[in-house]
Protein backbone atom coordinates (compact mmCIF):
# COMPACT_ATOMS: atom_id res chain seq x y z
CA UNK A 1 0.00 0.00 0.00
CA UNK A 2 1.39 3.47 -0.89
CA UNK A 3 2.62 5.38 2.43
CA UNK A 4 0.41 8.18 3.91
CA UNK A 5 2.02 11.54 4.17
CA UNK A 6 2.00 14.07 5.98
CA UNK A 7 3.95 17.09 7.27
CA UNK A 8 5.29 17.75 10.38
CA UNK A 9 6.88 20.92 9.82
CA UNK A 10 7.14 24.17 8.40
CA UNK A 11 9.61 27.25 7.63
CA UNK A 12 8.92 30.45 5.58
CA UNK A 13 9.65 33.96 4.40
CA UNK A 14 7.23 36.45 3.30
CA UNK A 15 6.88 40.25 3.08
CA UNK A 16 4.74 39.42 6.26
CA UNK A 17 7.98 38.64 8.31
CA UNK A 18 10.74 35.61 8.55
CA UNK A 19 8.19 32.76 9.79
CA UNK A 20 5.42 30.43 9.28
CA UNK A 21 3.77 31.83 12.37
CA UNK A 22 4.57 35.26 11.31
CA UNK A 23 2.97 34.47 8.44
CA UNK A 24 -0.06 32.74 9.45
CA UNK A 25 -0.34 35.61 12.28
CA UNK A 26 -0.48 38.27 9.47
CA UNK A 27 -3.07 36.62 7.24
CA UNK A 28 -5.78 36.23 10.19
CA UNK A 29 -4.89 39.50 10.87
CA UNK A 30 -5.83 40.42 7.37
CA UNK A 31 -2.31 42.31 7.32
CA UNK A 32 -0.88 43.21 4.20
CA UNK A 33 2.49 43.16 3.10
CA UNK A 34 2.46 45.00 0.23
CA UNK A 35 4.00 48.05 0.28
CA UNK A 36 5.79 51.02 -1.94
CA UNK A 37 8.64 49.48 -4.15
CA UNK A 38 12.02 49.59 -2.18
CA UNK A 39 14.38 49.40 -5.38
CA UNK A 40 17.77 50.91 -6.82
CA UNK A 41 15.94 51.37 -9.32
CA UNK A 42 12.89 52.36 -8.41
CA UNK A 43 12.25 55.95 -9.71
CA UNK A 44 12.75 54.82 -13.51
CA UNK A 45 9.83 52.32 -13.17
CA UNK A 46 6.55 52.42 -13.67
CA UNK A 47 5.91 49.75 -11.16
CA UNK A 48 5.46 51.38 -7.71
CA UNK A 49 4.19 48.27 -5.06
CA UNK A 50 5.73 44.97 -4.10
CA UNK A 51 5.33 42.32 -1.50
CA UNK A 52 8.92 42.78 -0.52
CA UNK A 53 10.33 41.00 2.49
CA UNK A 54 10.67 43.56 5.14
CA UNK A 55 13.83 45.01 6.89
CA UNK A 56 15.68 41.76 6.09
CA UNK A 57 19.95 41.62 6.25
CA UNK A 58 21.29 38.18 5.51
CA UNK A 59 24.26 39.45 7.13
CA UNK A 60 22.19 38.65 10.52
CA UNK A 61 21.96 34.80 9.25
CA UNK A 62 24.63 33.98 7.47
CA UNK A 63 28.16 35.33 7.45
CA UNK A 64 30.17 37.01 4.73
CA UNK A 65 31.78 33.59 3.18
CA UNK A 66 28.56 31.93 3.21
CA UNK A 67 26.79 34.54 1.56
CA UNK A 68 29.07 34.45 -1.70
CA UNK A 69 27.50 31.60 -2.38
CA UNK A 70 24.26 32.02 -2.04
CA UNK A 71 21.82 34.18 -4.01
CA UNK A 72 18.80 35.83 -2.00
CA UNK A 73 16.44 32.88 -3.50
CA UNK A 74 18.74 30.58 -2.02
CA UNK A 75 18.87 32.39 1.27
CA UNK A 76 15.22 32.31 1.72
CA UNK A 77 15.13 28.83 1.09
CA UNK A 78 17.78 27.83 3.93
CA UNK A 79 16.18 29.95 6.46
CA UNK A 80 12.52 28.39 5.72
CA UNK A 81 14.25 24.80 5.76
CA UNK A 82 15.84 25.51 9.09
CA UNK A 83 12.41 26.85 10.30
CA UNK A 84 10.82 23.40 9.19
CA UNK A 85 13.78 21.17 10.28
CA UNK A 86 13.80 22.69 14.03
CA UNK A 87 9.80 22.93 14.51
CA UNK A 88 9.39 19.11 13.02
CA UNK A 89 12.06 17.54 15.45
CA UNK A 90 13.56 15.07 12.73
CA UNK A 91 16.74 14.06 13.56
CA UNK A 92 18.33 12.76 9.57
CA UNK A 93 21.35 11.86 11.23
CA UNK A 94 19.55 8.79 13.03
CA UNK A 95 19.26 5.69 11.55
CA UNK A 96 21.10 6.82 8.16
CA UNK A 97 17.38 8.74 7.81
CA UNK A 98 19.78 11.58 5.72
CA UNK A 99 20.65 9.17 2.91
CA UNK A 100 16.41 8.16 2.54
CA UNK A 101 15.46 11.76 3.03
CA UNK A 102 14.97 14.06 -0.68
CA UNK A 103 15.41 17.44 -1.38
CA UNK A 104 12.44 19.49 -3.95
CA UNK A 105 12.79 22.56 -4.48
CA UNK A 106 10.36 24.77 -6.90
CA UNK A 107 11.61 27.87 -8.02
CA UNK A 108 10.44 29.87 -11.22
CA UNK A 109 13.77 31.93 -11.77
CA UNK A 110 16.35 30.56 -9.65
CA UNK A 111 19.01 33.42 -8.85
CA UNK A 112 17.64 36.47 -10.88
CA UNK A 113 19.59 38.73 -8.59
CA UNK A 114 22.75 37.52 -9.54
CA UNK A 115 21.99 37.43 -13.23
CA UNK A 116 20.87 40.34 -13.09
CA UNK A 117 23.80 41.99 -11.10
CA UNK A 118 26.39 39.85 -13.32
CA UNK A 119 24.99 41.27 -16.16
CA UNK A 120 24.42 44.63 -15.16
CA UNK A 121 28.73 44.47 -14.73
CA UNK A 122 29.27 42.54 -17.94
CA UNK A 123 26.59 44.77 -20.46
CA UNK A 124 26.66 48.46 -17.60
CA UNK A 125 29.80 48.39 -16.80
CA UNK A 126 32.22 46.47 -19.43
CA UNK A 127 33.36 44.19 -17.02
CA UNK A 128 35.40 41.85 -18.43
CA UNK A 129 35.66 39.28 -15.95
CA UNK A 130 32.46 38.01 -13.73
CA UNK A 131 32.31 36.66 -9.97
CA UNK A 132 33.82 33.64 -9.87
CA UNK A 133 30.75 32.10 -8.17
CA UNK A 134 28.38 33.56 -10.63
CA UNK A 135 26.91 29.82 -11.67
CA UNK A 136 26.67 28.39 -8.37
CA UNK A 137 24.36 31.40 -7.10
CA UNK A 138 22.29 31.61 -10.37
CA UNK A 139 21.41 28.33 -11.48
CA UNK A 140 18.28 26.66 -10.36
CA UNK A 141 19.05 23.99 -8.83
CA UNK A 142 21.20 26.18 -6.34
CA UNK A 143 18.33 26.26 -3.55
CA UNK A 144 17.97 22.35 -3.05
CA UNK A 145 21.39 21.83 -3.34
CA UNK A 146 22.18 24.53 -0.40
CA UNK A 147 19.19 22.75 1.92
CA UNK A 148 20.53 19.37 0.84
CA UNK A 149 24.00 20.47 2.10
CA UNK A 150 23.14 21.99 4.96
CA UNK A 151 20.97 19.07 6.76
CA UNK A 152 23.58 16.48 5.21
CA UNK A 153 20.73 15.03 3.06
CA UNK A 154 22.30 12.34 0.35
CA UNK A 155 18.35 10.79 -0.89
CA UNK A 156 17.40 12.56 -4.32
CA UNK A 157 17.97 16.10 -4.30
CA UNK A 158 16.24 18.26 -7.52
CA UNK A 159 14.40 21.16 -8.58
CA UNK A 160 11.05 21.45 -10.02
CA UNK A 161 10.58 24.46 -12.46
CA UNK A 162 6.93 25.11 -13.45
CA UNK A 163 6.57 28.66 -13.58
CA UNK A 164 4.10 29.89 -10.73
CA UNK A 165 2.84 25.93 -9.85
CA UNK A 166 6.81 25.35 -9.64
CA UNK A 167 6.23 25.04 -5.40
CA UNK A 168 2.86 22.86 -5.70
CA UNK A 169 4.51 20.33 -8.29
CA UNK A 170 7.81 20.74 -5.69
CA UNK A 171 5.46 18.81 -3.43
CA UNK A 172 3.96 16.86 -5.48
CA UNK A 173 7.00 15.22 -6.48
CA UNK A 174 7.92 15.00 -2.70
CA UNK A 175 4.56 13.16 -1.68
CA UNK A 176 5.44 10.94 -4.60
CA UNK A 177 8.94 9.53 -3.68
CA UNK A 178 7.76 8.79 0.02
CA UNK A 179 4.39 6.96 -1.24
CA UNK A 180 6.89 4.95 -3.35
CA UNK A 181 9.21 3.92 -0.75
CA UNK A 182 11.80 5.70 -2.45
CA UNK A 183 12.37 7.98 0.55
CA UNK A 184 11.48 8.10 3.83
CA UNK A 185 11.02 11.87 4.57
CA UNK A 186 11.76 15.38 2.42
CA UNK A 187 12.23 18.71 2.56
CA UNK A 188 10.18 20.20 0.34
CA UNK A 189 8.56 23.68 -0.75
CA UNK A 190 9.24 26.26 -2.76
CA UNK A 191 11.34 29.87 -3.44
CA UNK A 192 11.66 33.03 -5.65
CA UNK A 193 13.20 35.95 -5.17
CA UNK A 194 13.07 37.71 -8.47
CA UNK A 195 12.69 41.84 -8.02
CA UNK A 196 15.60 42.69 -10.52
CA UNK A 197 15.17 45.70 -12.72
CA UNK A 198 15.41 43.21 -15.77
CA UNK A 199 12.39 41.21 -14.42
CA UNK A 200 10.08 44.43 -13.00
CA UNK A 201 10.54 45.38 -16.77
CA UNK A 202 9.50 42.02 -18.01
CA UNK A 203 6.18 41.92 -16.00
CA UNK A 204 5.68 45.88 -16.76
CA UNK A 205 5.77 44.70 -20.55
CA UNK A 206 3.20 42.54 -19.64
CA UNK A 207 0.70 45.20 -18.38
CA UNK A 208 -0.55 42.73 -15.71
CA UNK A 209 0.90 44.59 -12.72
CA UNK A 210 -1.32 46.87 -10.69
CA UNK A 211 -0.19 50.32 -9.60
CA UNK A 212 -1.62 50.17 -6.01
CA UNK A 213 -2.31 46.86 -4.37
CA UNK A 214 -3.91 43.76 -5.08
CA UNK A 215 -7.71 43.17 -5.43
CA UNK A 216 -8.41 39.02 -6.10
CA UNK A 217 -12.51 38.65 -7.28
CA UNK A 218 -12.73 42.40 -6.76
CA UNK A 219 -15.08 44.33 -9.46
CA UNK A 220 -12.35 46.66 -9.90
CA UNK A 221 -9.08 44.63 -9.56
CA UNK A 222 -5.93 45.94 -11.12
CA UNK A 223 -3.52 43.04 -11.80
CA UNK A 224 -1.32 41.24 -9.62
CA UNK A 225 1.68 42.50 -7.23
CA UNK A 226 4.73 40.52 -7.27
CA UNK A 227 6.30 39.45 -4.64
CA UNK A 228 9.07 37.42 -2.76
CA UNK A 229 9.72 34.81 -0.09
CA UNK A 230 10.14 30.77 0.21
CA UNK A 231 8.47 28.12 2.42
CA UNK A 232 9.54 24.66 3.21
CA UNK A 233 8.30 21.91 5.02
CA UNK A 234 8.93 18.46 6.34
CA UNK A 235 7.30 15.50 4.68
CA UNK A 236 7.55 12.13 5.99
CA UNK A 237 5.19 8.76 5.87
CA UNK A 238 2.80 8.65 8.39
CA UNK A 239 4.11 5.47 9.66
CA UNK A 240 7.32 7.41 10.66
CA UNK A 241 5.77 10.24 12.02
CA UNK A 242 3.66 8.36 14.30
CA UNK A 243 6.87 5.90 15.63
CA UNK A 244 9.03 9.06 16.70
CA UNK A 245 5.79 10.66 18.32
CA UNK A 246 5.84 13.97 16.07
CA UNK A 247 3.51 16.62 16.08
CA UNK A 248 1.90 16.17 12.49
CA UNK A 249 0.27 19.58 11.06
CA UNK A 250 -1.49 18.10 8.38
CA UNK A 251 -2.08 15.18 6.13
CA UNK A 252 -1.28 15.56 2.12
CA UNK A 253 -4.72 13.91 1.04
CA UNK A 254 -3.95 14.09 -2.70
CA UNK A 255 -2.77 16.11 -5.10
CA UNK A 256 -3.69 16.79 -9.18
CA UNK A 257 -2.05 18.01 -11.87
CA UNK A 258 -3.58 18.86 -15.33
CA UNK A 259 -1.89 20.81 -18.78
CA UNK A 260 -4.16 23.02 -20.81
CA UNK A 261 -2.32 22.98 -23.70
CA UNK A 262 -4.15 26.46 -24.95
CA UNK A 263 -2.28 29.23 -24.12
CA UNK A 264 1.04 30.06 -23.10
CA UNK A 265 -0.49 33.39 -21.13
CA UNK A 266 -4.18 32.84 -20.59
CA UNK A 267 -5.65 30.49 -18.22
CA UNK A 268 -7.99 27.46 -19.26
CA UNK A 269 -11.34 26.94 -17.66
CA UNK A 270 -11.38 23.18 -18.25
CA UNK A 271 -7.50 23.05 -17.06
CA UNK A 272 -7.95 24.23 -13.62
CA UNK A 273 -10.90 21.82 -12.86
CA UNK A 274 -9.24 18.61 -14.48
CA UNK A 275 -6.17 19.47 -11.74
CA UNK A 276 -8.92 19.94 -9.00
CA UNK A 277 -10.86 17.06 -9.93
CA UNK A 278 -8.08 14.89 -10.14
CA UNK A 279 -6.62 15.76 -6.62
CA UNK A 280 -9.76 15.07 -5.52
CA UNK A 281 -10.13 11.34 -6.80
CA UNK A 282 -6.24 10.96 -5.79
CA UNK A 283 -7.43 11.67 -2.07
CA UNK A 284 -10.25 9.79 -2.34
CA UNK A 285 -12.62 12.37 -1.56
CA UNK A 286 -15.99 14.23 -2.45
CA UNK A 287 -16.96 17.73 -3.75
CA UNK A 288 -18.36 18.19 -0.59
CA UNK A 289 -15.78 17.27 1.32
CA UNK A 290 -13.86 19.97 1.12
CA UNK A 291 -14.49 23.13 3.26
CA UNK A 292 -12.00 25.82 1.85
CA UNK A 293 -10.02 26.72 -1.37
CA UNK A 294 -7.10 28.98 -1.34
CA UNK A 295 -7.36 30.27 -4.41
CA UNK A 296 -4.52 31.32 -7.19
CA UNK A 297 -6.57 34.43 -6.97
CA UNK A 298 -4.07 36.39 -8.95
CA UNK A 299 -5.95 39.47 -9.25
CA UNK A 300 -5.94 39.96 -12.47
CA UNK A 301 -9.58 40.31 -14.49
CA UNK A 302 -8.73 36.94 -16.66
CA UNK A 303 -7.75 34.87 -13.72
CA UNK A 304 -9.70 35.63 -11.25
CA UNK A 305 -12.95 35.02 -13.73
CA UNK A 306 -11.69 31.81 -15.18
CA UNK A 307 -10.74 30.12 -11.82
CA UNK A 308 -14.49 30.66 -10.52
CA UNK A 309 -15.25 29.00 -13.69
CA UNK A 310 -12.69 26.11 -12.97
CA UNK A 311 -14.42 25.85 -9.62
CA UNK A 312 -17.67 25.85 -10.10
CA UNK A 313 -16.93 23.38 -12.93
CA UNK A 314 -15.26 20.97 -10.77
CA UNK A 315 -17.55 21.46 -7.43
CA UNK A 316 -20.91 22.05 -8.93
CA UNK A 317 -23.21 23.00 -6.69
CA UNK A 318 -21.18 22.52 -3.62
CA UNK A 319 -19.07 25.15 -5.16
CA UNK A 320 -21.78 27.79 -2.88
CA UNK A 321 -20.95 26.06 0.02
CA UNK A 322 -17.06 26.78 -0.13
CA UNK A 323 -15.17 29.11 1.44
CA UNK A 324 -12.54 30.93 -1.51
CA UNK A 325 -9.97 32.77 -0.55
CA UNK A 326 -6.89 34.85 -1.98
CA UNK A 327 -4.10 35.17 0.44
CA UNK A 328 -2.08 36.93 -2.76
CA UNK A 329 -3.75 39.45 -1.66
CA UNK A 330 -1.47 39.99 1.45
CA UNK A 331 1.77 38.22 0.51
CA UNK A 332 1.67 38.77 -3.36
CA UNK A 333 2.54 36.87 -5.74
CA UNK A 334 5.89 35.47 -5.24
CA UNK A 335 5.83 33.29 -8.41
CA UNK A 336 7.59 29.98 -7.84
CA UNK A 337 7.07 30.41 -3.91
CA UNK A 338 3.65 31.71 -4.11
CA UNK A 339 1.71 27.63 -3.55
CA UNK A 340 4.24 26.88 -0.72
CA UNK A 341 3.29 30.46 1.41
CA UNK A 342 -0.03 29.30 0.57
CA UNK A 343 0.33 25.55 1.96
CA UNK A 344 1.19 28.06 5.27
CA UNK A 345 -2.02 29.38 4.82
CA UNK A 346 -4.11 26.02 4.35
CA UNK A 347 -2.47 24.47 7.18
CA UNK A 348 -3.12 27.24 9.51
CA UNK A 349 -7.28 26.79 8.36
CA UNK A 350 -7.00 23.12 8.90
CA UNK A 351 -5.79 23.47 12.68
CA UNK A 352 -7.70 26.68 13.64
CA UNK A 353 -10.69 26.53 12.01
CA UNK A 354 -10.18 30.09 10.92
CA UNK A 355 -10.04 31.08 7.19
CA UNK A 356 -7.96 33.93 6.09
CA UNK A 357 -9.42 36.39 3.85
CA UNK A 358 -9.13 38.25 0.86
CA UNK A 359 -8.14 41.47 1.43
CA UNK A 360 -8.39 44.69 -0.55
CA UNK A 361 -11.53 42.99 -1.46
CA UNK A 362 -13.95 46.26 -2.77
CA UNK A 363 -16.62 45.42 -4.82
CA UNK A 364 -18.60 41.91 -5.95
CA UNK A 365 -18.06 40.84 -9.63
CA UNK A 366 -20.81 39.00 -11.04
CA UNK A 367 -18.10 36.94 -12.77
CA UNK A 368 -16.42 36.32 -9.59
CA UNK A 369 -19.61 35.02 -7.70
CA UNK A 370 -18.02 32.41 -5.16
CA UNK A 371 -18.06 33.36 -0.96
CA UNK A 372 -14.66 34.73 -1.24
CA UNK A 373 -14.52 35.40 2.23
CA UNK A 374 -14.00 39.45 1.75
CA UNK A 375 -11.60 41.65 4.13
CA UNK A 376 -12.33 39.42 7.32
CA UNK A 377 -11.15 36.11 8.48
CA UNK A 378 -13.65 33.90 9.28
CA UNK A 379 -14.15 31.11 12.10
CA UNK A 380 -15.30 27.92 10.26
CA UNK A 381 -14.98 24.00 10.82
CA UNK A 382 -12.30 22.85 8.01
CA UNK A 383 -11.92 19.46 7.37
CA UNK A 384 -10.14 19.39 4.07
CA UNK A 385 -8.96 22.10 2.07
CA UNK A 386 -7.71 22.60 -1.79
CA UNK A 387 -4.74 24.61 -2.85
CA UNK A 388 -4.63 25.97 -6.33
CA UNK A 389 -1.54 27.17 -8.17
CA UNK A 390 -2.22 27.54 -12.08
CA UNK A 391 1.00 28.78 -14.20
CA UNK A 392 1.75 30.46 -17.46
CA UNK A 393 2.33 27.63 -19.90
CA UNK A 394 -1.23 26.39 -18.57
CA UNK A 395 0.73 24.35 -16.30
CA UNK A 396 -1.92 23.21 -12.77
CA UNK A 397 -1.48 21.76 -10.03
CA UNK A 398 -3.64 21.15 -6.98
CA UNK A 399 -2.63 20.28 -3.66
CA UNK A 400 -5.62 18.92 -0.82
CA UNK A 401 -4.86 18.60 2.71
CA UNK A 402 -6.89 17.52 5.44
CA UNK A 403 -6.85 18.31 9.34
CA UNK A 404 -4.79 15.85 11.28
CA UNK A 405 -6.70 14.42 14.12
CA UNK A 406 -5.28 15.11 17.55
CA UNK A 407 -6.63 13.85 21.22
CA UNK A 408 -6.81 17.88 21.66
CA UNK A 409 -9.52 19.69 19.79
CA UNK A 410 -7.67 22.67 21.25
CA UNK A 411 -7.21 25.50 17.82
CA UNK A 412 -4.07 28.20 18.80
CA UNK A 413 -3.92 31.02 16.40
CA UNK A 414 0.08 29.77 16.60
CA UNK A 415 0.24 26.83 14.13
CA UNK A 416 3.97 26.07 16.52
CA UNK A 417 2.07 25.27 19.82
CA UNK A 418 0.07 22.00 18.89
CA UNK A 419 2.32 19.26 20.41
CA UNK A 420 -0.24 16.51 20.72
CA UNK A 421 0.93 13.51 18.47
CA UNK A 422 -1.15 11.93 15.45
CA UNK A 423 -3.10 9.61 16.72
Amino acid sequence: MAQRVVITGQGAVSALGIGAATLWRGLCEGRSGIRELVHADAAALRVRVAAQVPAYDPRAYFDEKRLMLLDRTAQFALLAASEAVSQSGIDFSANGLGERTAVVVGSGAGGELTHDEQSRRLYAEGATRLHPLTIPRLMISAPGSQISMAHQLTGPAFTVTSACASANHAIAQAVLLIRSGLAEAALAGGTDACLSLGCLRAWEAMRVLSDDTCRPFSRNRRGLVLGEGAAIFVLESLERAQRRGASVLAEIAGFGMSSDAADIVAPSESGGAAAMHRALLDAGLDASDIDYINAHGTGTATNDATETRAIRRAFGTHAERLAVSSTKSMHGHALGASGALELVAVIGALRNDIVPPTANFEAPDPDCDLDVVPNTPRARPVRAALSNSFAFGGLNATLILRRAHTPSARRDSNVESDSAPWT
